[in-house]
C-alpha cells in the first residue's frame, strides 16, 4: 500500500495514466449498443470478444442468419449487439443482435422522418387494413394503409410484393415504436412535377382533338387527353340544351374535341367545353315550328327515353311516354338504336329554359281517334282476348292495335262476375259492345253482357206493390232464394220479409220447388234492383 501514499513517484504516475486511458476507451453500460468481435464459432453459437467485459457474450447462429447476417459469421468480423445485462443470475453476459438492429433501424427512421426524406422498403405481406413494409436498410417493419398504396384503386398488388421501392414516412409513434408509411405520396409527388409541365402546354382557346371520355360525376364529365392529363367539362359546358347528367350525352370510351376555357396552374387543373366548339343553336330556334314533323337523330338511349339531335348541338329528350299511342311501358332501347333517324313533332319550344320537347307518336294517327270514328259508342265489334288479370279481360279489337278493357261485371247478367271470368282464356273470340271511349286518356271500355238480352227487362211492365208468383229455389238461415215465373234471374226474400208474425218467419217452412205469391217492395230499373217481400203482400191483403 506504500506505493499509493506517494503519488509523485514515476511508478504511481505511470499506473494512473494507464488506468485512466483504459477507462476512457471502454464504457460498459446496460441498455447500450456495443461492438463485439467474433473470436470463436461453433455449430450453434458465436462467441464475441468485447473489451471490458469479464466473459464472452454468446449469440445464436440461427438468430444471425434470420437477420440476414450469414456473411458476417466469420472470425474477426464485428457485430453490433444490445447489452441487456452485464451479469445474469448464472453469471453470464446477455446480448441481442436483433434488438440492436431494431434500435439502430428506429434511429434511422426517426432521422428520415425529421428530414422528410423517403426510405427504401419492400412490401412483404398483407394484413387487415393494408400491408406490412420491411425497411431494407435495417429490417424494421412498418405499416402501409390500404389507402396509401396507390393514387388509384388497385384490385391486385401482387406486382408490388417484395419489390424494393421508395416510401414516405407519414407517422411515427415513439412510445409504441410504430411507423406508418405511404407509397401514394411518392407517386403523387412525381406526378405533380410532371403534371405541372403538362399543364403549362395548354392555353385558353386551345382546341384538344380526340379526348376520351373517362368518367362521370354529378357536376360534369372527365376526359383523358393523350393519356397524360385528365380535364373536366362542367355540366353547363356539355351542351346548349339542358343536361341533368353527363351519361345522357356521353358514353365511356367515346372521343370528342374540346376547347380549353380555363387553366389553373396552382391547382394544376384545365377546364374545357364541348358546346363552345359549335354556335348556339338557340340563336336560330325561330327556324323550327311547333306541330311540324322533323327528322331527328338518336344519339343516346336511356331507360326513360331517347336523346335526339335536331341539329349538331341541339339535343332534346324524346320521353318514353311520347313513343307510342298504345304501348304503356315501351322501351326506347327496343324500338331504336343509336344513329337512327326518326320522324318527330316539336310540341314545345321554351327559349328561357332552353328546352325543346318532341314526340314520335304524334307523327302517327291516334288509333283511339280512329277507333272512335270507326266504332262509335254502342257499336258491336269482334275482338280477341289478349290478356287477363284477377278482375278483367283485355280485348284486341279487330285490326287495330288497341286493347279494350272488359270488366268482369260486364261479362254476364246472371252469374257472379269473378266466377264467369274464370271461364275465359287468351285467344278466345268475343263479340262485345263499345260502352265508353276516352281518346285523351287512351281508354276504351267494352261489355259482353250488353250484347245479350237483359233478363231484368221482365220487370219493365211491373210496378211497386204489385203481386207476382215466384218459385222457391233454395233456403238458408238468411231467407229464401226465389225466381219469378218467366224470369231467368234469382232474387232473395230476406228472413225479415217472410211474414208479419215473427214465429212464421221461418225459411225452414219451405224445402224448395214450392210456388208462392209475394209483392214487389222496391223497384229501380236504372240500378237493376228489385226487392221482393211476402210480408208486404200480407200487409196489403190485410188492409184490403
Amino acid at each position: 500500500m506504500e506505493i499509493y501514499k506517494d503519488l509523485s513517484n514515476p511508478e504511481s504516475k505511470e499506473f494512473e495514466k494507464l488506468l485512466s486511458s483504459q477507462l476512457s476507451k471502454v464504457q460498459i453500460e446496460e441498455g447500450k449498443i456495443i461492438e463485439g468481435k467474433i473470436n470463436k464459432i461453433t455449430e450453434k453459437f458465436v462467441f464475441l470478444f468485447v473489451e471490458g467485459l469479464k466473459s464472452e457474450p454468446v449469440l445464436d447462429i440461427n438468430e444471425l442468419k434470420s437477420m440476414g447476417l450469414s456473411e458476417k459469421i466469420k472470425v474477426g468480423e464485428t457485430i453490433s449487439v444490445l447489452l441487456e445485462k452485464i451479469e445474469d443470475k448464472h453469471g453470464e453476459v446477455l446480448v441481442s443482435a436483433s434488438k440492436a438492429q431494431k434500435i439502430k433501424g428506429w434511429d434511422k427512421l426517426v432521422e428520415a422522418y425529421e428530414k422528410n426524406e423517403p426510405i427504401m422498403g419492400k412490401i412483404t405481406s398483407k394484413c387487415k387494413g393494408g400491408c406490412i413494409v420491411e425497411h431494407i436498410d435495417t429490417g424494421s417493419l412498418m405499416f402501409l394503409p390500404g389507402s396509401q398504396i396507390s393514387d388509384k384503386p388497385l384490385k391486385d398488388i401482387s406486382h408490388l410484393m417484395n419489390e424494393p421501392q421508395k416510401f414516405a414516412l407519414i407517422k411515427l409513434d415513439k412510445v409504441r415504436g410504430n411507423a406508418c408509411v405511404s407509397r401514394r405520396e411518392i407517386i403523387s409527388s412525381f406526378k405533380k412535377e410532371d403534371k405541372a409541365k403538362i399543364v403549362e402546354k395548354y392555353k385558353v382557346g386551345d382546341i384538344i382533338k380526340g379526348a376520351e371520355v373517362k368518367g362521370y360525376s354529378s357536376f360534369g364529365c372527365f376526359f383523358n387527353v393523350n393519356g397524360e392529363l385528365d380535364v373536366l367539362v362542367h355540366l353547363q359546358e356539355i351542351s346548349y340544351s339542358r343536361v341533368n347528367h353527363p351519361d345522357e350525352v356521353f358514353n365511356i370510351g367515346e372521343k370528342h374535341d374540346l376547347k380549353v376555357i380555363s387553366v389553373d396552374k396552382e391547382k394544376l387543373q384545365v377546364g374545357c367545353s364541348v358546346k363552345q366548339l359549335s354556335p348556339d343553336p338557340f340563336e336560330h330556334i325561330e327556324n323550327y315550328e311547333l306541330n311540324k314533323i322533323y327528322k331527328v337523330k338518336v344519339v343516346k338511349l336511356m331507360d326513360f327515353g331517347a336523346f335526339c339531335e335536331l341539329e349538331p348541338g341541339l339535343t332534346t329528350l324524346l320521353h318514353s311516354s311520347e313513343l307510342s299511342w298504345t304501348k304503356k311501358n315501351v322501351s326506347a332501347k327496343k324500338m331504336f338504336k343509336v344513329g337512327d333517324e326518326i320522324d318527330c313533332v316539336i310540341t314545345e319550344i321554351d327559349k328561357d329554359k332552353r328546352r325543346v320537347a318532341i314526340s314520335h307518336r304524334l307523327t302517327q294517327d291516334n288509333p283511339f281517334e280512329t277507333f272512335e270514328k270507326k266504332y262509335p259508342v254502342d257499336t258491336i265489334v269482334e275482338g280477341e282476348v289478349v290478356n287477363k288479370n284477377e278482375y278483367s279481360l283485355f280485348v284486341k279489337i279487330e285490326d287495330l292495335d288497341i286493347d279494350a278493357f272488359l270488366h268482369c261485371n260486364d261479362l254476364t247478367y246472371l252469374n257472379n262476375g269473378e266466377e264467369e271470368l274464370a271461364k275465359y282464356k287468351k285467344g278466345d273470340k268475343l263479340k262485345v259492345k263499345v260502352l265508353e271511349i276516352k281518346s285523351s286518356e287512351q281508354k276504351i271500355r267494352v261489355g259482353l253482357r250488353q250484347t245479350q238480352a237483359d233478363p231484368f227487362d221482365w220487370f219493365k211492365d211491373k210496378s211497386k206493390n204489385q203481386t207476382i208468383t215466384v218459385k222457391v229455389i233454395s233456403t238458408d238461415n238468411k231467407g229464401l232464394i226465389v225466381r219469378p215465373e218467366g224470369c231467368e234471374m234469382d232474387f232473395q226474400i230476406k228472413k225479415s220479409a217472410i211474414a208479419i208474425n215473427a214465429a212464421d218467419a221461418r225459411p225452414s217452412r219451405w224445402t224448395g220447388g214450392e210456388k208462392l205469391d209475394c209483392a214487389i217492395a222496391d223497384l229501380d230499373m236504372n240500378k237493376r234492383k228489385a226487392t221482393l217481400s211476402i210480408k208486404l203482400l200480407e200487409e196489403i191483403e190485410k188492409k184490403e
